[in-house]
């Protein structure tokens, strides 16, 4: 029984396990505020732009009958009876694809905006490592000469051993695709073969 709970205790305590229940109960709090903005903000302006468009009142006229059955109410007016006629109702497609779009806008805006932040902390993140000394580069610069309270000094040699490193990596793949474009070695001995071949 120990050895059971304690299996649990593993299961429950994984770091992928925490990871799933957090993102289900975060996914569905954005999931409520996506719909409240789609249901109450959005849809309501695109149901009235409609309702202008089709002249009904918004999207809950727009039927075809297959079979129509009316009725008279209290008054004497003739009224459709919805439940028992048979029809097509546009209005509830044309309002689930808006939903659709909606929600897909919505989340492609959070998304994007999401995504366009964590950009700007990658890049920050990168100057920073790029701007941050090692120990390898006070030992270049006692070498050098150059005083790190000097900040003119460091911020010069900083921008030389970017620019360096740069230049490095960018010969560094300039051969490497010099490299991938070169023939084998396979290739340069069936050549040798097949220009001897054509000599005799």
């Amino acid at each position: 029984m120990k050895k059971f709970f304690g299996e649990f205790k593993t299961f429950i305590t994984r770091g992928n396990v925490v990871d799933m229940a957090v993102g289900i109960i975060i996914g569905g709090a954005f999931t409520a505020i996506v719909t409240a903005l789609t249901n109450y903000v959005l849809t309501p302006i695109i149901k009235w732009v409609l309702a202008l468009i089709f002249g009904a009142n918004s999207l809950e006229e727009l039927y075809t009958f297959l079979v129509k059955v009316t009725t008279t109410d209290e008054t004497g007016a003739v009224v459709t009876d919805l439940a028992n006629s048979i029809y097509i109702d546009w209005g509830a497609l044309i309002g689930a694809i808006i939903n659709f779009i909606l929600i897909a806008f919505v989340l492609f805006l959070i998304i994007k905006a999401i995504n366009s932040a964590k950009d700007k902390k990658e890049k920050l993140k990168g100057n920073m490592n790029s701007n941050k000394l090692t120990k390898d580069d006070y030992k270049a610069m006692k070498e050098q000469g150059i005083d790190k309270k000097d900040k003119k000094a460091v911020e010069e040699y900083i921008a030389k051993r970017n620019a360096d490193a740069a230049a490095k990596l960018e010969a560094e793949k300039k051969a490497a695709e010099e490299a991938a474009n070169a023939p084998s070695q396979e290739v340069l001995l069936l050549t040798e073969i097949r220009d001897a071949l054509r000599n005799k």
